[in-house]
């Protein structure tokens, strides 16, 4: 009696190098886009009078939406940002994940000291006859984005995406508020999520280079999430751009063309859609991993 023969089996197939490059090419352009936005909305006349047209037009009187901004920028305060971050680093322990709390929590420090850095060194010029200390990027934002980001890194894939979605939800109120608190220019805001996505970026290609050669194409996303960001950030996008034609045609061209309010709803339109969008590259960046890898406890 003849024995058969084992079939071969193919090799589970692995990540290439762009598995590791293309977080790092995120956080490459997430820096470029910051320092493009510096040039055009503090180093130019034209872009300081747009951004502070939209911070004069933050003038909301009613009562539920000023007690929502209120209270949610109120929330936001260190001893709070600190309890989120222990939190991050018990989850991460909990699930045997000590790097994936490590990462969180050198994307969390460092985005914040990057912030705080640039906002000490960075000159503002007075160019649009409205003389301000900088403020440029924005601490509130920063904090905000990168809690939440920080979160997602250590979660379980099963809540992932909701917690994607409340996140987003916090640090868009959050950096909105900070705009309608005349704290914060829409520029300021932008940027400070700019910089916590390219933080991100750098710890996501660490975490991709350390399983680099682990074998099994890697989980996506949850499809559902990906779409509600896409589909707010295309419609906010739209918005936008068309409501940021009409400020600069009401600055240079057509004086009064558009109100002060009008340019608030359109820098708050621009900052949704800076939330939508770095938030669906950190759920692609952040919940990456192999879909045969061992099972997680938390899972």
């Amino acid at each position: 009696m003849t024995a058969l023969a084992a079939r071969p089996t193919a090799a589970p197939p692995t990540r290439g190098l762009w598995y590791v490059c293309a977080p790092a090419v995120v956080a490459v352009l997430a820096a470029v886009a910051v320092a493009a936005i510096y040039q055009v909305f503090i180093g130019s006349g034209l872009g300081q009078s747009v951004d502070t047209s939209a911070l004069r037009g933050a003038d909301v009187d009613h009562p539920r939406v000023v007690d929502v901004l209120s209270r949610t920028l109120n929330a936001t305060s260190l001893p709070s940002l600190v309890l989120v971050c222990v939190a991050v680093a018990a989850i991460g322990m909990v699930r045997r994940r000590m790097d994936l709390a490590v990462g969180a929590a050198v994307m969390v420090i460092g985005a914040n000291l990057t912030i705080q850095l640039l906002k000490a060194r960075l000159t503002r010029p007075d160019l649009d006859g409205f003389p301000a200390p900088n403020s440029f990027p924005s601490g509130h934002a920063g904090a905000a984005a990168s809690v939440a980001f920080a979160l997602l890194l250590v979660l379980p894939a099963a809540i992932r995406g909701v917690v994607a979605l409340i996140g987003a939800t916090y640090a868009s109120v959050i950096a909105v508020a900070t705009v309608w608190a005349e704290w914060h220019r829409p520029s300021d805001t932008v940027a400070a999520l700019l910089i916590v996505l390219a933080w991100g970026g750098l710890v996501a290609a660490a975490l991709r280079a350390k399983r680099l050669h682990e074998p099994g194409p890697a989980r996506r996303p949850s499809r559902l999430t990906a779409l509600v960001f896409l589909v707010v950030g295309t419609i906010t996008a739209a918005a936008g751009l068309v409501g940021l034609v009409a400020v600069i045609l009401s600055e240079r061209v057509t004086p009064d063309l558009v109100s002060a309010q009008f340019a608030f709803l359109t820098g708050a339109a621009c900052i949704i859609a800076t939330v939508a969008a770095t938030f669906l590259l950190w759920v692609r960046l952040a919940g990456d991993r192999p879909v045969d890898a061992a099972p997680d406890p938390a899972e």
